[in-house]
């Protein structure tokens, strides 16, 4: 995988979700904001809180742990959910978490590739661990996370 060297050179903003730390490419977040008000859809998938409106745009907020296959809620403070605003191509969409984090430098630290198991390598949202500061932190690929099509199917 060639792409895992290279990307260990940008920087990444890291965020909690259920007790893991996760982090974004921070090229790819174009704002962190409060939770706030959020319009459900009915009928939409699980794991889609809904959606809200940011400065004329309408945005598909998702939920963090659902994404993720993790735990419901509990335990956390709610004074520190914020909802990280990812943008691939096109597309804004949001994620809730737990908390932000700090921002994460690789510095040429070996990414090692996602632990087995997890769902369908295609589908799967994480596409490198980095061991960090004591522990490690899961880095995401924004357009599988948000489930979006690849570039050239989205004609």
């Amino acid at each position: 995988m060639s792409d895992i060297h290279h990307v260990a050179a940008d920087r990444w903003l890291s965020f909690r979700i259920g007790g893991q730390l996760y982090a974004a490419p921070l090229a790819q977040v174009s704002e962190v904001i409060r939770d706030g008000e959020i319009t459900p859809v009915p009928g939409a998938a699980s794991e889609l809180l809904g959606i809200r409106h940011l400065r004329g745009r309408i945005v598909p907020v998702l939920d963090g742990r659902q994404r993720l296959g993790l735990p419901e809620h509990g335990g956390q403070d709610d004074g520190a959910v914020r909802v990280v605003m990812l943008s691939h191509a096109a597309h804004l969409v949001g994620l809730r978490v737990d908390a932000v984090g700090d921002l994460v430098n690789p510095d040429g630290a070996e990414v090692a590739p996602p632990p087995p198991g997890g769902s369908l390598r295609d589908e799967d949202p994480v596409h490198g661990v980095l061991p960090w500061q004591g522990g490690f932190v899961a880095l995401l690929d924004v357009r599988r996370l948000c489930r979006l099509p690849l570039e050239s199917e989205a004609a």
